[in-house]
């Protein structure tokens, strides 16, 4: 098992399609659309053809952006063939959000679909390069866009300016045989194949350079830690544009011939029908999806008996969550990953067989191939079994770097190779890690410090609560002050006091919430991360503590 991959993404997708040419590779029920990896290999190498004829060079940076389509998949791969670097897009961003990525990663093409949620992908792009409908395919001149040469949209009724997806298979007629296995030949597994950019939740997003390697080896340990075989098939609701998308999701499924089921984006009883209809044995989620799937008003109408295994991370996964999942979704196999975008990006996963108890209390040990350590947040030194201090990682799966910021990259990764996580851990004798907190939302009130996990993991026991986010806010006397945004429960009412009290005597008074806001939803990143900073900025503004941040 810890026998690594030496493929290309290429090289994978076409061994995997001679080893189970008809096993369904992705399948769209709403759509009635159905390839085998005999189908699925074959329209990528159509499509790879296409952007050769387009003038697309081996390491040009090419963007998507866009829900969990069929045609991303498919770029996914058909990129990766020519040695074009896929740069995705958070389907979250607005107008400077989206220049700044084009412009920090030089992308020279946008893929795109209409519109997601509350964005319109057209007019915003026009608002950042009003000269598209004007200029001539491929031409460059865009001022806030200097790059951007292409726009090539996914969808139906091509706006002006721009080519559509589907032509590309027509124009890869163009391009010969010889030129298309020239190009393939001359990949290599180390060179860059994706860039991902950092949620952004602090600063400005960092471009993460990941390989054809880093993106098949993280796949494939994670799915060999499921269990994956041919005969598996893997609800996918998380975006492909996140690592857990497009490689715990996509490359888990292409490395061990599983059937990708994927959801243009999560709506929670289309995933219970999805799993249902296609007799789904694994599904991936963050905590807030398992939880919206879990009260669904219709869950017990679905059969999902066939669940077997998945992934529940992203974010900390509540004890409570976990054990309803395996109870009531059948997913007795369940794993929780953890990992971070520049580890490609598992780094630690709880394994199929291991107790119930060490499910829901860690994040299982290191992944074959990978070196971890917890060391010291002051001196740096390796610390013991037991001890708490961040979490560093070491091994295949780390980054190439962030794309043109070799400073940034220095401050997280050593030049004996350490990737610095950011997280704070705690590894028992046996090799299995906590993750307690992060450094950065560490709250210190009074010289305390106060790891938000650890509140979070005991109010899940209320009885009320469906989900909680514990944070830091300024506060004159001590600091800081611990803030609870709690969720309730279909139909529950419940007052700040009883939290307050739920916690008295129970856990140490300097951690109990010494305020709590009843809310509705969490602001979140696209890919279901909660983002506590934006928590943090509105109690700021609601309680009035401004003047507390500089006492």
């Amino acid at each position: 098992m810890s026998e690594r991959l030496n493929f290309t993404m290429g090289g994978l997708l076409e061994d995997t399609a001679r080893r189970f040419p008809e096993n369904d590779a992705v399948v769209y029920p709403d759509r009635g659309l159905r390839y085998s990896y005999r189908e699925f290999n074959a329209v990528c190498d159509r499509v790879a053809k296409g952007l050769m004829a387009l003038g697309i060079e081996k390491g040009e940076n090419l963007a998507i952006w866009a829900t969990n389509v069929p045609e991303w998949v498919i770029l996914d791969w058909a990129t990766a063939k020519i040695g074009a670097v896929l740069v995705t897009v958070n389907t979250l961003y607005k107008t400077k959000e989206l220049e700044y990525i084009l412009n920090q990663s030089d992308a020279t093409t946008l893929f795109l679909i209409r519109s997601f949620k509350d964005t319109d992908f057209i007019q915003t792009l026009c608002e950042a390069a009003p000269k598209l409908k004007e200029l001539p395919f491929g031409t460059a001149g865009n001022e806030n866009l200097p790059f951007l040469r292409r726009a090539i949209f996914i969808g139906e009724e091509t706006p002006s300016g721009m080519m559509n997806f589907r032509d590309l298979e027509k124009l890869g007629e163009t391009v010969s045989e010889a030129d298309y296995q020239a190009r393939k030949a001359s990949l290599q597994q180390h060179d860059v194949i994706n860039m991902q950019y950092t949620s952004g939740t602090t600063g400005f997003p960092k471009g993460v350079m990941l390989t054809h390697h880093n993106v098949i080896n993280n796949g494939y340990f994670i799915g060999e830690c499921m269990k994956f075989t041919e005969k598996d098939r893997l609800c996918i609701p998380v975006p492909f544009f996140h690592c857990f998308g497009c490689i715990l999701a996509v490359m888990a499924c292409v490395t061990h011939g599983s059937a990708m089921v994927p959801l243009e984006y999560f709506k929670p009883e289309q995933v219970l029908q999805t799993i249902e209809k296609e007799k789904c044995t694994a599904v991936h989620g963050v905590p807030t999806m398992f939880i919206a799937q879990l009260d669904h008003p219709n869950f017990y109408r679905y059969d999902l008996s066939t669940l077997r295994t998945g992934i529940m991370a992203g974010s900390v996964c509540p004890i409570d969550v976990m054990k309803r999942a395996v109870k009531d979704m059948h997913v007795t196999e369940i794993t929780s990953v953890y990992g971070l975008t520049e580890a490609s990006p598992g780094i630690t996963q709880t394994r199929t067989e291991d107790s119930i108890e060490l499910r829901v209390s860690t994040v299982g040990r290191t992944l074959p191939g990978a070196e971890v350590k917890i060391v010291d947040i002051e001196t740096g030194a390796t610390l013991p079994p037991g001890k708490q201090g961040e979490l560093c990682a070491r091994g295949y799966m780390v980054m190439k770097g962030y794309y043109k910021m070799p400073e940034e990259t220095a401050k997280v990764i050593t030049p004996d190779g350490w990737l610095h996580t950011g997280d704070l851990a705690v590894m028992d004798n046996n090799g299995y890690f906590k993750i307690t907190g992060r450094i950065k939302q560490m709250i210190i009130r009074g010289g305390e410090n106060i790891y938000p996990r650890e509140i979070e993991d005991y109010l899940y026991t209320h009885p009320k609560i469906s989900d909680v986010q514990i944070y830091g806010v300024p506060d004159r006397k001590y600091g800081e002050q611990v803030m609870a945004a709690v969720k309730l429960k279909e139909g529950m009412t419940c007052t700040e006091q009883e939290i307050k009290d739920f916690c008295k005597g129970r856990i140490a008074n300097y951690k109990v919430p010494y305020y709590v806001k009843f809310v509705d939803e969490y602001p979140m990143t696209a890919s279901g991360k909660i983002q506590k900073f934006k928590l943090r900025e509105m109690a700021i503004r609601e309680l009035n503590l401004e003047e507390n941040q500089n006492p």
